[in-house]
């Protein structure tokens, strides 16, 4: 997760952008319609199903060994793109996008804490009729992967982190969440593209790294309805509490995956998350030098080989129920 003080540091940058731009006649960058976005990247092989009152848009594709692919905070689905062209002709690859995030927008409740995020991937889970399965995760999706995990070790094969942002200093150990102060709201109808890259940037190791194509991705998601002050509402909702004691309940086999010039999540933490992982039978630890936070997006190729690599040197025997979407 990223630190408040990042995210006011942004966003006096923000203020300060948008007072020009209106200056100048710029106009509002409101919230694109559901169906609009949804008519552009809702292509095969995109799924929606509804979950407890939650629309949760995903992708099943290939078949083997399922793996389970949970996308960052602030990013979707489509972030995967890289590993599921390497992955998905020998596995059965599932992604998500959670609430606040991506085609699945905001959560009717406004309920965004860790506990309500778990539920709804639980229930995921069981309505695709995965038994046992691999689990990824990075950020907050990382936080969920291995709070599921802890909670479910029957149910999975192996753990994948990559650089979860859970042990953070700015969120470890609260058991409130942290004050967003409500002047952050301006990030839910003023958001120019500008400030998308700006944020994009700040996690890359190498920020000359980061594509167009990244950055449209994003400020896409970003825009689609409801889901800025959807994004916020989850910040503000944000609780880690006890994540050592999560982290030590994992009992299965893990790999870590961290970029070395990690600034958000350093990569000191990956060393810490490793000893914390004391009741696992096999911790494996996997850095890639000059990379960022973003290591999927920076490190596309690269990563998508290593995932590969370490999920065919561990190929689990193939099973009735995780073979077919």
């Amino acid at each position: 997760m990223p630190g408040i003080k990042r995210i006011l540091r942004a966003l006096l940058w923000l203020i300060a952008t948008v007072a020009v731009l209106l200056l100048l006649g710029a106009v509002i960058y409101r919230d694109v319609p559901a169906s609009e976005v949804e008519a552009k990247w809702a292509t095969p092989p995109s799924k929606f199903v509804v979950i407890d009152g939650v629309r949760l848009h995903y992708r099943d594709e290939g078949s083997g060994p399922a793996v389970v692919l949970l996308h960052a905070n602030y990013s979707s689905l489509f972030m995967w793109e890289p590993w599921v062209a390497k992955l998905r002709d020998h596995y059965r690859v599932i992604r998500i996008d959670l609430p606040a995030h991506g085609l699945t927008g905001p959560e009717p409740s406004g309920n965004y804490t860790l506990e309500r995020i778990q539920a709804l991937f639980e229930r995921f889970v069981d309505e695709r009729g995965l038994q046992r399965f691999t689990v990824v995760g990075t950020s907050i999706g990382g936080t969920v992967a291995m709070r599921y995990t802890a909670a479910h070790p029957e149910r999975i094969e192996r753990l994948v982190l990559i650089s979860p942002g859970s042990l953070e200093a700015r969120v470890r150990g609260r058991t409130t969440p942290a004050n967003v102060p409500r002047v952050a709201d301006i990030l839910g109808y003023v958001t120019p593209k500008a400030f998308t890259r700006f944020l994009l940037t700040n996690d890359y190791g190498d920020p000359a790294r980061l594509t167009d194509a990244v950055t449209d991705e994003w400020y896409e998601m970003w825009t689609r309805e409801g889901n800025r002050l959807a994004m916020i509402n989850l910040l503000r909702q944000y609780v880690s509490g006890g994540v050592e004691d999560k982290i030590r309940a994992v009992k299965v086999p893990v790999l870590l995956i961290w970029g070395e010039k990690n600034q958000r999540v350093p990569l000191a933490l990956a060393y810490e998350t490793q000893k914390l992982l004391e009741n696992s039978p096999e911790v494996k630890l996997e850095v890639l030098p000059g990379i960022g936070h973003m290591l999927v997006q920076e490190a596309p190729a690269a990563s998508a080989q290593l995932i590969r690599r370490y999920l065919d040197e561990r190929q689990p025997v193939k099973t009735v129920a995780d073979a077919s979407p």
